[in-house]
């Protein structure tokens, strides 16, 4: 007689657990968070970036290890060879520029600030630029990612 008690069967009279359970929990691993102490951008949306427990309404550099906000610049096109120095500072291996709802791409001598030294460079929207900065984080990438909320 078989009769299944939470996940357990009664198999001629002694409490088996399932197969299945078995092969569950045996494959079953745990992994720790290895973001501890980097910044992680938790949320976007139109005006507002969190970045690990702080909101800003600017728009933002941020790397793993710091957060830089910006003021006076309206949109990606405002961006010349100057605005590149705090982002060179980090020393990213690429830089994400997250354009707000719509890619903008930048003047020419603000890309050849980074393209010249052999960083990439990508351009894309907000929300793109910010799934794409946590993945490169997860891998210890040196990114760095100017963000307009």
């Amino acid at each position: 007689m078989v009769r299944s008690v939470r996940g357990n069967a009664k198999i001629d009279g002694e409490q088996r657990s399932s197969r299945c359970e078995d092969a569950y929990l045996n494959r079953m691993r745990f992994t720790q968070d290895s973001s501890s102490g980097l910044n992680v951008i938790r949320a976007h949306q139109t005006g507002e970036l969190k970045v690990n427990d702080t909101v800003f309404r600017t728009p933002i550099i941020v790397s793993p290890s710091a957060v830089l906000p910006l003021h006076a610049i309206d949109d990606a096109q405002a961006l010349g060879a100057g605005h590149a120095e705090p982002i060179l500072a980090l020393d990213p291996e690429i830089l994400l520029l997250g354009t707000g709802a719509r890619q903008i791409y930048p003047a020419r001598n603000f890309r050849a600030q980074f393209l010249t030294r052999g960083i990439g460079f990508e351009v894309m929207s907000t929300g793109a630029a910010c799934r794409t900065f946590n993945i490169l984080i997860a891998e210890r990438r040196r990114v760095v990612a100017l963000l307009w909320p």
